[in-house]
């Protein structure tokens, strides 16, 4: 679900708190054992780059999840980042 009156929580947000920290691990031991640049988990968990699909799979593969859930949480804030400030009516169906 989209909340409606503020952003959702950006996905490195979650990486960091409900995963990393937990694990008592770092952004560099996750980056080395998924064999990525460090400086991608860096941005991830800054919020400044979303989770790609490739990632998603490193990540759920690594973290013994699933790629969906990673996406989905990408998906969600990006969504709700994006809320446009204009809306349009329902286009409806033209009467015969």
């Amino acid at each position: 679900m989209i909340p409606k009156n503020r952003i959702a929580t950006h996905p490195g947000v979650i990486l960091l708190k409900e995963f990393l920290e937990p694990m008592g691990q770092t952004q560099v031991a996750l980056a080395k054992h998924l064999g990525i640049p460090i400086q991608r988990i860096n941005e991830i968990v800054k919020g400044k780059r979303g989770v790609s699909p490739q990632t998603a799979w490193l990540f759920a593969e690594a973290l013994d999840t699933t790629p969906e859930f990673w996406l989905n949480l990408q998906n969600i804030h990006d969504l709700s980042a994006n809320r446009p400030d204009v809306h349009v009516t329902r286009f409806e169906t033209k009467s015969a």
